[in-house]
């Protein structure tokens, strides 16, 4: 047995579905999309797989409730957590929390990743830099080749959590304004009385330099819902939906009639599967998105309209939502889709998203969902999170983004701007940007004009098993963007490289040594790209 409270727990709990069904580990294999041999590892503990889709296809097969899938889901995720702090296995696992089910089908591979996990700060510890793994994770991903297309310049995306009308001074696409004082509650704390200075100091800053802005509603006046719960805000909104939907019609044609022609884009809500941000029901949000829809569309049909952002979705309870509002065709209101795509801790590798992402891709494909999907942020506990090493936090930056383009989302938009609170920051409001932002100005440099050909990582992609490759075009021209998620990998190379701190790395008998940091790998002499 793998070991551990929660590891047996877990084993326990998904023999007994197992027992309950009357299947044999053969027959739940087959209807899983597993081997025999998968599926007995899993129910006699002798594996605990790093994704959580796995379990929930065997236990979906084996007839498991709600309560059965949320329990199985805690249970896992503290085995996944404790592999590398065995003292947080004496941690209790919370109770599950009552969500109604949407129905899902098992029948699709997962994305398989595996990796030891670092250890986070327990409750009242001050932060620390993370230390690096030695052990190198093993992630695995499907390689793919598709007609090329345009990586958009607006794909390089930062949320911009500052008042004060500073905007990021080094190289990216697009803005989301969130925790910037642009809560309904803050811009109409009294019903028919706005407060548009802080909202107006922000877009004329963005319009001044050239960001498209992203608009979040969300927070919902104590006003217009007084009976509401309080939302995870300290400014008096409510999570509750208004009580009166005239009140969002309104605000909603007021903030596009101020705005038109000067906000590119309006999210609908915030992480509106959990409650700490929205506690109505899911038809009563989709409503809501019609309607907001129509007056987004009447009063600037240029705007783009972008379905709530949903998140926490590894919880199949928080992925229910999201499933429930594509079958009540939500998505067909909006231009995008928004989720929260990010690693569950920023000090793990990028490339751990990925089988987020293929989780996030079946709910699409199960329930009316949408082919244009952002990411808009990460999870609400990231300012408690731990920082990363510099130099590690620069790479992960990066290869933020190159995994949002292996995974195929249309933008992305890392949490956040102007915090220096965050595990990885970019830039301070009022500061130099820092290492990581010079490694994302650089990436978006290496791309601007460039059609993204393919993926792939390992040695199905024909490399070494460490290594992860994209390959781009740009002017009938075509190079790579190479790294590895651990240790270093040597790479044959024809041409020039160059990493993303400017400097060449050297080249040896042909090949390029391949490390965390990507490098641009050019057929020319030189690499080249249009200056900015």
């Amino acid at each position: 047995m793998a070991g551990g409270e929660h590891d047996r727990a877990l084993a326990e709990l998904l023999e007994e579905l197992k027992r309950r069904s009357g299947h044999s580990y053969e027959r739940i294999g087959a209807k899983a999309h597993l081997s025999r041999s998968t599926v007995h590892r899993y129910c006699s503990g002798a594996s605990v797989p790093a994704a959580f889709g796995p379990l929930e296809r065997i236990a979906t097969v084996c007839g498991a409730g709600r309560d059965e899938l949320s329990k199985l889901f805690r249970l896992w995720e503290r085995a996944d957590a404790t592999r590398g702090n065995p003292a947080a296995s004496a941690l209790p696992v919370p109770e599950p929390v009552a969500v109604p089910r949407v129905r899902s089908r098992a029948g699709w591979w997962p994305l398989v990743a595996s990796l030891a996990l670092v250890t986070s700060v327990g409750a009242g510890a001050a932060p620390t830099a993370e230390p690096v793994a030695e052990a190198a994770p093993e992630i695995h991903a499907p390689m793919w080749t598709h007609r090329p297309s345009v990586v958009d310049k607006k794909y390089f995306g930062v949320t911009a959590n500052s008042k004060t009308g500073l905007m990021p001074s080094f190289g990216v696409g697009s803005v989301r304004l969130w925790d910037s004082g642009t809560r309904w509650q803050n811009l109409e704390p009294e019903r028919g009385r706005p407060e548009w200075s802080t909202l107006d100091r922000l877009v004329e800053s963005a319009n001044r330099a050239g960001f498209p802005v992203l608009f979040v509603f969300g927070g919902t006046p104590a006003w217009a819902a007084p009976g509401g719960p309080p939302s995870a805000y300290p400014d008096g909104s409510r999570a509750a939906p208004p009580d009166d939907l005239a009140d969002w019609d309104r605000f909603v044609g007021n903030v596009v009639k101020r705005y038109r022609d000067r906000i590119e884009s309006y999210e609908l809500w915030d992480m509106a599967n959990h409650p700490k941000f929205f506690t109505g029901p899911v038809e009563r949000l989709v409503e809501m998105v019609r309607r907001a829809s129509r007056i987004i569309k009447a009063g600037d049909p240029d705007a783009l309209v972008v379905c709530p952002s949903m998140g926490q979705l590894s919880d199949p309870a928080h992925r229910r939502i999201l499933e429930r509002f594509g079958e009540l065709r939500g998505y067909e209101s909006c231009d995008a889709a928004a989720v929260k795509l990010y690693p569950r801790r920023l000090a793990d590798p990028p490339e751990t998203m990925l089988a987020l992402a293929d989780e996030i891709e079946q709910s699409f494909h199960r329930t009316n969902g949408h082919a244009n999907v952002w990411s808009t942020g990460t999870d609400f506990d990231v300012p408690y999170q731990p920082p990363v090493d510099p130099a590690r936090a620069a790479d992960y930056a990066a290869r933020f983004f190159l995994i949002g383009l292996y995974a195929h989302f249309k933008r992305m938009y890392f949490y956040n701007w102007g915090s220096g609170r965050v595990p990885i920051v970019l830039q301070p409001a009022g500061g130099p940007p820092t290492r990581a932002a010079a490694h994302v100005e650089r990436l978006g440099q290496w791309l601007d004009g460039a059609k993204i050909r393919s993926c792939g990582e390992g040695t199905q992609a024909g490399l070494p098993h460490n290594l992860w490759q994209c390959r781009f075009e740009r002017d009938g021209e075509e190079f790579r963007i190479a790294w590895t998620v651990a240790g270093t990998a040597p790479l044959p190379v024809q041409g020039g490289a160059e990493l993303l701190d400017g400097t060449r790395p050297e080249i040896v008998a042909g090949s390029v040594e391949i490390t965390g940091s990507p490098v641009l790998l050019s057929p020319r002499g030189s690499p080249r790209w249009p200056s900015r």
